[in-house]
């Protein structure tokens, strides 16, 4: 054997030595892709049927929102109908009541006015009197 086959012995014993060495870590590194290949089926299996919830907890909110607008729709309908009828109370009721109310205001002035000159009259009428007598007494 000479000095190149030696060398070349040496050379294949380290090979061997360096590939043994890493098998090891290579079989850990395809354990790890079968694990991870296992948790994305997993993940898969499981996100499938938590996204098909979610969907269906998206259809019932829906639903119920749809159900607060409908809701909220005839509470500003009741609102307008209420305000209309309040409207139409005003014009018909409100506006007589208000010249009811300012005539019988009138009258009330206008009698008692009439009663103040009445009393004021007849307190000068009285006063006169009184007046008179003092006077044909002296």
């Amino acid at each position: 054997m000479d000095i190149g086959q030696i060398a070349a012995l040496i050379a294949a014993i380290v090979f061997a030595i360096l590939a043994g060495c890493m098998i090891y870590p290579l079989i850990r590194l395809g354990k790890l892709f079968d694990q991870i290949a296992q948790t994305v089926r997993d993940t898969g299996e499981h996100a499938l049927p938590a996204l098909d919830e979610g969907v269906t907890t998206v259809q019932k909110v829906n639903r119920s929102l749809d159900d607060v607008n409908a809701i909220s729709d005839a509470a500003q309908r009741s609102a307008t109908n209420i305000g209309a009828l309040t409207d139409l109370y005003g014009s018909f009721l409100g506006k007589p009541l208000i010249a009811v109310a300012s005539s019988v205001w009138a009258v009330k002035a206008t009698v008692q006015d009439f009663l103040q000159a009445q009393t004021a009259r007849s307190r000068s009428g009285e006063q006169d009197i009184h007046t008179s007598s003092s006077n044909t007494g002296k």
